[in-house]
């Protein structure tokens, strides 16, 4: 008998959709699936809250880790061998962070989906904690480049999986706001590494300790995974019902035993053609599948189109060389000013944690990056003239306006704003693109797409400032930051309040703008006539 094609069971799962919408409008009987689902993610209990500030570890470590270099460069001096570290040495010892990140995330998503989400986290903690103590202990650039380049790894593994094991455990309605939590977390660590710089810049040694010091959080989360449950969509693929089922009486301890069976069968229902195909497909097939079939192809391009845009618009160049950028610049303490800059970052991220699941993401973004496009025009034309005197080159040892400095430094504070009220939060909402069948291989693809900018970006920053001087580079962003301007207002579609099984239909004849804009109207409609049905029978 001929095994059905990739594309004939990925045609099957469509129907899905519409047997979901059947479940949720069966409103006229005692109590809907709808209704009951809706009430139980009501109760988002304080185990939730928990499990995501454990998880949410991993993006202080990735935040740390990208805050924390950008001090230690200026502070090793002669530790390493080299009376001063060259400016190759420099990108090398950036660039091998996110080289080893590129390969950590590109195999991450498999990975989980094979090991399950929380043992993928744990072995990222292993790594990191083994990367940072070989950097407190290093004598050599080379050795320094190789703990750098495993750090990497399990920071590229971490920024992965920790996105994709929150949005499987969260409540539909708080999605979007348990993600940029994991991002809140990532600007607090870039504001405690700017913090920790701050405290060791005047010890003897004390890069050391700045880099060793990222052992701590890794070791707290390593420990507190082994309380964590396992997302229940791997528990259900894998066939473990009762698992699953004890996990989401853990999530919703104070829904009732009908309301946990019902969202489990709804969740059953929502994945089941999901499981079918991983089941009776190979990893090849699945991973062709990204390209071949229209739905997943296009959730690609979203998903690494926005990663891709967040690493070109330039931003880690200032969390990796801010320090150095403000010192060439004047500013007596730049590593207490880059402080400034992560301040901006962290706080404008609690503003789209607030406001990510209302506005929405698409709204957050249109609005958002013409911020980021005015940052850095300004940014340009201040270096512009702050170098006039200097061939439009920086110096070092120069002297340059103060007006200007300023000015450079409210450019960057405008760019740091609006960036992190969108762009910094917004592309890790990735894993919600994708279905579950290749939801591993298409988060790990995007998140390879961040690191592989970060490492072009990181690796070419100060060649590009002596190439084409500080005005060209900032300009040069800010024209790359208008094009995916552009990306998000013709490709990329609203998201927030559709569940993850929801997303993935709205690709199927296109980018989903308008269908996911109908599809938030028709379940704001069905909303709408339970609470009125409710109503009548509370009457």
């Amino acid at each position: 008998m001929t095994q059905p094609s990739f594309d004939e069971k990925r045609q099957t799962k469509d129907k899905t959709q519409d047997e979901l919408y059947e479940v949720r409008a069966n409103a006229a009987r005692d109590i809907s699936q709808y209704a009951a689902v809706a009430e139980v993610e009501k109760h988002t209990t304080w185990f939730v809250w928990l499990l995501v500030a454990c998880c949410t570890i991993s993006g202080l470590l990735f935040g740390y880790d990208t805050g924390v270099i950008s001090g230690t460069l200026v502070t090793i001096n002669g530790d390493l061998g080299p009376a001063e570290l060259s400016d190759g040495q420099k990108e090398f010892i950036t660039s091998a962070t996110t080289l080893g990140a590129l390969l950590g995330g590109l195999a991450a998503g498999a990975m989980s989906d094979w090991t399950g989400r929380r043992p993928a986290l744990g072995i990222a903690d292993i790594i990191f904690v083994g990367g940072a103590l070989g950097q407190a202990v290093c004598h050599t650039v080379w050795s320094m480049i190789g703990c750098r380049f495993l750090i990497g790894i399990g920071v590229g593994v971490a920024s992965c999986i920790a996105p994709l094991y929150i949005q499987e455990l969260s409540p539909t309605r708080m999605r979007g706001r348990m993600v940029v939590l994991n991002v809140v977390m990532i600007t607090f660590g870039q504001v405690v590494a700017y913090g920790i710089d701050a405290g060791f810049a005047n010890v003897s040694g004390g890069w050391r300790w700045m880099v060793g010091l990222g052992t701590v959080p890794a070791g707290i989360q390593f420990i507190c995974l082994a309380f964590l449950p396992e997302s229940p969509r791997i528990l259900i693929r894998k066939g473990n019902i009762e698992a699953a089922h004890r996990v989401l009486e853990r999530v919703y301890s104070e829904a009732t035993a009908e309301q946990i069976d019902l969202q489990l069968q709804v969740l059953r229902a929502s994945v089941q053609q999901s499981i079918d195909i991983a089941n009776s497909t190979t990893f090849f097939e699945r991973f062709n599948s990204m390209i071949t079939v229209p739905a997943n192809r296009r959730a690609l391009i979203i998903g690494c189109g926005m990663q891709a845009y967040q690493q070109l618009c330039g931003f880690n160049t200032l969390m990796y060389y801010s320090a150095s950028l403000f010192q060439e610049i004047g500013f007596n303490q730049p590593t207490a000013v880059g402080l400034i800059i992560s301040g901006t970052n962290f706080i404008f991220t609690l503003f789209a944690l607030k406001y990510i699941d209302i506005v929405g993401r698409r709204k957050i973004m249109v609005f958002s990056a013409p911020g980021m496009v005015f940052g850095l025009t300004l940014a340009s034309i201040a270096f512009h003239y702050m170098t006039l005197h200097t061939g439009g080159d920086l110096v070092s040892g120069a002297s340059y306006s103060r007006t200007w400095s300023a000015i450079v430094l409210l450019s960057m504070i405008i760019f740091v704003a609006s960036y992190a009220t969108g762009l910094g939060n917004v592309p890790w909402q990735q894993g919600e693109l994708f279905g579950l069948e290749v939801r591993g291989i298409g988060t790990s693809l995007s998140t390879a797409t961040n690191w592989a900018g970060n490492l072009l970006i990181g690796s070419t920053y100060l060649s590009l400032m002596a190439k084409i001087t500080p005005a060209g580079a900032f300009g040069f962003y800010a024209g790359l930051c208008l094009l995916g301007w552009l990306f998000c207002l013709f490709c990329f579609p609203e998201t927030a309040g559709l569940s993850l099984e929801e997303v993935q239909s709205i690709f199927q004849d296109g980018f989903g703008i308008r269908e996911s804009q109908r599809m938030r109207n028709k379940k704001r409609e069905m909303k709408m006539q339970q609470e009125i049905q409710a109503g009548r029978g509370d009457a």
